[in-house]
């Protein structure tokens, strides 16, 4: 059963050529950084919060100029801390339809070498087209797939940072 999966598996990625290996690496990449903001959140989130909101809370003094600006500072520090690698997500979603557009050029690529070597023959032709097809579906699913996750992460994120706003007080 195990070797039947690597077989398809296998001949999955012969037929999508060799841009689905960089649409595999890129998917890996977004879905282990995803994870990684999940994780953050279950972990060392509240952490986080409650050590920049202790920080704030043990200072004495808190409505002048100096001591506003120690609080922008520690709200700006947190919110890149929940932040994280977010951008990087967002590129490796933006950057996926672009890979399986490339694996689109690479297979047509293949078609027209295969009608100047072969004339018209279908079945020379048919390698190409897989390697133009395979690709860009996989490109679109790593893509939408990411901003399923870009999305929840996202939220989280805003709703995070204003949380945070929101508690930390500034005693006007």
């Amino acid at each position: 059963m195990l070797t039947d999966a690597y077989f398809a598996l296998s001949g999955f990625f012969d037929q999508g050529g060799n841009v689905l290996w960089l649409i595999a690496g890129l998917t890996f990449l977004l879905w282990t950084l995803v994870f990684e903001r999940w994780w953050y959140f279950r972990t060392e989130h509240k952490n986080v919060v409650e050590q920049a909101m202790g920080i704030w809370e043990g200072r004495s003094e808190r409505r002048s100029w100096s001591a506003h600006a120690i609080r922008d500072s520690l709200i700006s520090e947190t919110a890149e801390k929940i932040t994280g690698n977010l951008q990087l997500v967002q590129t490796c979603v933006a950057l996926a339809p672009l890979l399986g557009l490339l694996g689109t050029v690479t297979g047509m690529v293949a078609v027209f070498e295969a009608m100047a070597t072969q004339g018209g023959n279908a079945r020379s032709m048919a390698a190409g087209v897989s390697q133009a097809t395979i690709p860009t579906m996989a490109g679109m699913i790593v893509s939408i797939s990411g901003l399923l996750g870009t999305t929840w992460l996202q939220r989280k994120i805003d709703f995070s940072i204003l949380s945070f706003e929101d508690h930390i007080t500034s005693d006007h």
